[in-house]
């Protein structure tokens, strides 16, 4: 059953200022610190703008009669060690500002991936099922990398330029006159507003080559994760076609990219051509009338060059901060997700573990409004005792354990355990007292030992090895050259489905809760192994609240009642004996795989 996906929460996103003013407080948490670096800033851009001062007084220290030795050797060669001075003081407060700053830039950005990773886990399992794993780390990926990019470029380069701007406007205004000023800020109010037009068109691109960088990157890892079935069905080639599709989708993208940055970079050396020209011919013309000094010339033109340098790349800053906005914003989306199941105000936690009943008492329930899966289930596992429910497939067996885990919340009746109606408790206190050992085991990509410790990660080696030999892996595990350090491989590939299927049983009785459930928890054994293992089941089931969900009926006849399920009601339910002597549909299916047993046990 595939869940609805929920509602798309795109089109009211914030935009880039709602985004930076979410991104503020991560920063602020290091106050201290952005105020000592916004000091440091601003101390190396007073130290830059002096540099052109420095040199304007020592070339016209120079313009002086050769009879004024004292000025010849003295005054530049104090000019001189100024101008040393303030060129290693901007560079100094350069570096003190990064120094100070990294913790703060860092901070925010293992704070902010944090609580991501933290609210995915927090979402529920509709999401999951709905969610592109490559695409969605992808996403992650870049926001992270994008909060450091983010602040370098609008902090320490807009930032940091439009101070230096402000500053070499009240120079030129002060030192020369108003028309130097005018027209350097005439051509840089161009030059921004040339740059940003360009640059919004040209973002275009960058979205679409990031989506087919995602398409692409989802496509692969989707294909590796399947590697087997795409054996299977001898698809290398056609795989290999849909990630070049993408590939090729990518590569148009970053094309056009760059043919639009050459006229980006075109338009701005433009701009700057002519204010230089423009400020030099009135400059020249200042020395010319005697109105100006050769140092006030090179002045000019050192102020000229200085802040056009920074902004021969405020296009490429301007396009990365667009670009961090945006993912960032994605993944700012991503914290937006509604959580589906939440605690209610209040929640405590679950009580009363010691003899659990659970009970389900007229529940309704249905992934999608339009096609109901559960109609009126109420049932009981007695405290201590264990129920079994069978049926064919889609009877919707497997949907109780999601309820129990309130992986879903239901839309009619309640489910309690010792009483307490599970949506008014909090979800960590109720998943700590069920263990599941589910049909289809996933393991992580990690060692057996990390695996089975898993259900009790400060568990000892002694334990972790003491439930392996309860669930018949010990032995297995022991022969193999690493032992417990054995990896399993992406999501258990290396093993077999009955020796995944053993660790997970392993998993669950070194977790120990009051509360089991067994969805299939033999279905991938032999029957040998499912003799034994049952034993063993039937043992760790002694005196704990139990779930069985099953498919073999010969695993449930000790139940202490069994339900059986159709079409997502309850159609038969009684001991073992009693259903076989109602003779209905829990007595056909029992015949049914006695004379299947049978005919394979045959030769």
């Amino acid at each position: 059953m595939r869940p609805t996906a929920e509602p798309s929460q795109d089109s009211a996103r914030p935009g880039d200022w709602g985004t930076l003013a979410r991104l503020l407080p991560y920063l602020w948490q290091y106050k201290w610190r952005v105020l000592i670096a916004i000091a440091c800033m601003v101390a190396a851009k007073s130290a830059n703008v002096g540099v052109p001062l420095v040199l304007k007084r020592l070339v016209d220290a120079m313009d002086v009669p050769a009879a004024s030795a004292q000025a010849l050797l003295v005054v530049p060669v104090g000019l001189l060690l100024a101008y040393g001075a303030l060129r290693f003081a901007n560079s100094l407060f350069n570096e003190l500002r990064e120094f100070v700053f990294a913790k703060a830039t860092h901070g925010a950005a293992r704070s902010i991936a944090l609580s991501t990773f933290r609210h995915l886990h927090a979402l529920s399992l509709r999401f999951h099922l709905e969610r592109q794993t490559g695409g969605m780390t992808r996403d992650i990926e870049r926001g992270v990398r994008g909060i450091e990019s983010l602040v370098s470029f609008a902090f320490f380069n807009i930032v940091a330029t439009l101070i230096e701007v402000l500053l070499v406007l009240s120079v030129l205004g002060h030192k020369l006159d108003i028309g130097f000023a005018l027209i350097t800020l005439a051509a840089l109010v161009a030059y921004v507003a040339f740059t940003v037009m360009v640059t919004e068109w040209r973002i275009q691109f960058r979205r679409q080559a990031n989506q087919f960088d995602s398409a692409a990157h989802t496509k692969a890892v989707d294909s590796l994760l399947n590697y087997e079935t795409v054996k299977y069905f001898n698809n290398e080639a056609f795989e290999a076609q849909r990630y070049d599709t993408s590939l090729e989708q990518l590569r148009r993208a970053q094309l056009k990219s760059r043919s639009s940055l050459s006229l980006l970079n075109g338009g701005q050396q433009l701009i700057i051509a002519v204010a230089l020209v423009a400020m030099l011919w009135r400059a020249t013309q200042g020395v010319v009338d005697g109105q100006l000094t050769l140092g006030d010339l090179v002045m000019v033109n050192a102020f000229m060059l200085q802040i056009y340098m920074p902004l021969n790349f405020l296009g490429v800053i301007y396009r990365e901060i667009k670009q961090n906005l945006t993912d960032l914003d994605k993944m700012f989306t991503l914290m937006d997700k509604q959580q589906e199941v939440q605690d209610a105000p209040g929640a405590t936690a679950l009580t009363g573990l010691d003899a659990p009943a659970v009970r389900f008492e007229n529940v309704h329930f249905a992934y999608e409004a339009e096609r109901p899966i559960l109609h009126g289930i109420s049932l009981e596992i007695p405290a201590g005792k264990t129920v079994a429910v069978v049926g064919p497939s889609g009877a919707g067996k497997s949907t109780l354990s999601r309820l129990l885990y309130r992986f879903y919340d239901i839309q009619q009746g309640r489910i309690t355990i010792a009483g307490q109606d599970i949506r008014a408790v909090t979800q960590q206190s109720l998943r700590r007292a069920i263990g599941i050992v589910p049909q289809d085991t996933v393991l992580f990509n990690d060692s057996i030992a990390f695996n089975i410790a898993y259900g009790k990660p400060n568990a000892s080696q002694e334990d972790i090895e003491a439930a392996a030999r309860a669930a018949r892996i010990h032995d297995f595990i022991a022969a193999q050259p690493k032992g417990y350090a054995t990896t399993v491989g992406e999501r258990g590939l290396k093993l077999s489905g009955g020796e995944k299927q053993r660790v997970a049983i392993a998993r669950t009785l070194l977790k120990n809760p009051p509360i089991l459930i067994f969805d299939e928890a033999t279905s991938a054994l032999d029957s040998a192994n499912e003799r034994a293992i049952q034993a063993e089941l039937h043992q760790a089931a002694a005196g704990k609240t139990t779930l069985v969900i099953a498919h073999r009926l010969s695993t449930v006849v000790d139940a202490h009642e069994i339900i059986v399920l159709d079409g997502g009601r309850i159609v038969e339910r009684g001991s073992h004996a009693q259903l076989l002597a109602q003779g209905g549909r829990y007595a056909s299916m029992w015949a049914l795989q006695q004379q299947s047993g049978a005919a394979t046990a045959s030769p």
